[in-house]
């Protein structure tokens, strides 16, 4: 890297795990590591991860599964998404769920690497519509 270029960030900021019975998973979590697990507003099929931990420690969300071999996915902190979609094809990776808005809070995209693997991008952006 060189001294023009910045370092990026790039911790894993938000995480998803899909499951079968949320009911179930939520008590396995929540017993486990204390986790608190409560609906978003308005969304049925999808609940809030407070994990409890300090401020810049990564909370996450559990969703009704859609296909059997829905795997958990992280979602990786970058400055622009529209960036690193490009730079992962570059690389020979692939973007399964292109950029999407999540009003007032940023954008994400849903990836695969080279292996197979999912994961996600997140871009902050407070005035994203």
């Amino acid at each position: 890297m060189s001294k023009s270029e910045k370092k990026q960030d790039a911790s894993i900021t938000w995480f998803e795990i899909p499951a079968d019975n949320p009911e179930r998973a939520k008590a396995f979590y929540s017993n486990l590591f204390g986790w608190k697990i409560n609906p978003f507003p308005g969304n049925g099929d999808y609940w809030h991860i407070d994990t409890g931990g300090a401020d810049d420690s990564p909370d996450g969300a559990m969703k009704r599964r859609k296909h059997p071999q829905e795997p958990v996915v992280n979602y990786v902190s970058v400055d622009s998404v529209d960036k690193f979609a490009d730079k992962i094809s570059k690389l020979g990776g692939k973007i399964c769920m292109a950029k999407t808005a999540v009003p007032q809070m940023g954008y994400f995209a849903v990836c695969q690497d080279t292996e197979g693997n999912a994961f996600g991008l997140w871009e902050s952006d407070p005035a994203a519509a």
